[in-house]
């Protein structure tokens, strides 16, 4: 999710005058329709309850634990079930299962291991064998031309239009509690400065246009960081974080600031980078530069 600041704070459902009434036919659907071992495993989960998770993962998402990120698995599992069931929460989903694939990710990651020399993009291997591990989303074959398409227009190799799997499942309604939209789960403002308008329509969730947005912001980044690890790393946590990470640590690449960054971007930048290799087959370090 690229960030230009402060997130508001999550909101867990869309502000609408029949928010009450579709969640009690969302649970109603969900006693009714859920199979045995599904209510036998998860709870569904009551507004309070998701309003107080949705801050407790962002917190976790935010703050520079593995472990912390981690021990958000079983309830955010139990709070998936209940999300694909509720209506006007199904957008939520294409989120969360995202953020559910870096807690696990978080969860190996902390466990321990031999020690290692220092690698070049720390967790790399980690993701490669998850992502190699997983079927490519049933959406890619209609979205990926035309996000490929994009990037390249905007001199971004095509190859790193795979970044919206990251973001959304390439699910384009995909949202996060927070505020972010689409594909490349833009927040408001930063979709703004990207050129995006997000009312009348909501162009955060037209693939082409959101797409060329991405693309923009990411050459931009890159332009100002020189490192593709980098960039991605910024369009998750911020420029300014990143920057200040950089200064604080006398560094110049991801691997000299990891653990000074959100346990979330700390997981999703060897994900893009790993998602990038298995679906496109190019490696980190053989990503081209941007043109023009």
């Amino acid at each position: 999710m690229p960030l230009a600041a402060q997130p508001p704070a999550p909101k867990a459902a869309p502000a609408d005058p029949t928010a009450d009434g579709l969640f009690q036919l969302g649970k109603s659907l969900f006693d009714q329709l859920a199979p045995p071992d599904i209510k036998a495993r998860y709870e569904f989960p009551s507004k309070e309850e998701w309003d107080a998770f949705a801050v407790r993962l962002q917190r976790a998402l935010e703050g520079g634990s593995l472990e912390e990120l981690a021990a958000c698995d079983a309830e955010a599992r139990a709070a998936l079930a209940g999300l694909r069931l509720l209506p006007g929460y199904e957008d939520y989903a294409a989120w969360l299962e995202q953020r559910i694939d870096e807690i696990q990710g978080a969860k190996q990651a902390a466990a321990p291991r031999s020690p290692l020399p220092p690698p070049f993009l720390p967790h790399y291997d980690l993701w490669l064998a998850r992502v190699r591990a997983r079927p490519v989303p049933a959406t890619a074959a209609a979205l990926m031309p035309r996000l490929r398409a994009a990037f390249v227009a905007e001199g971004v190799p095509a190859e790193l239009a795979w970044l919206a799997e990251a973001e959304s499942s390439l699910n384009p309604a995909a949202r996060s509690p927070v505020g972010a939209k689409g594909l490349f789960q833009f927040m408001p403002d930063t979709a703004k400065a990207m050129g995006l308008s997000t009312f009348l329509p909501d162009e955060r969730t037209d693939p082409e246009k959101s797409a060329h947005a991405a693309a923009r912001f990411l050459k931009a980044l890159h332009g100002r960081f020189g490192s593709w690890p980098l960039a991605f790393a910024a369009y998750n946590a911020g420029e300014g974080r990143v920057r200040r990470a950089l200064t604080a640590r006398g560094a110049h690449d991801f691997a000299g600031i990891a653990s000074a960054l959100p346990a979330e971007t700390r997981m999703y930048v060897p994900k893009v980078c790993a998602l990038v290799a298995v679906r496109a087959g190019v490696a980190p370090e053989r990503i081209a530069r941007p043109r023009g």
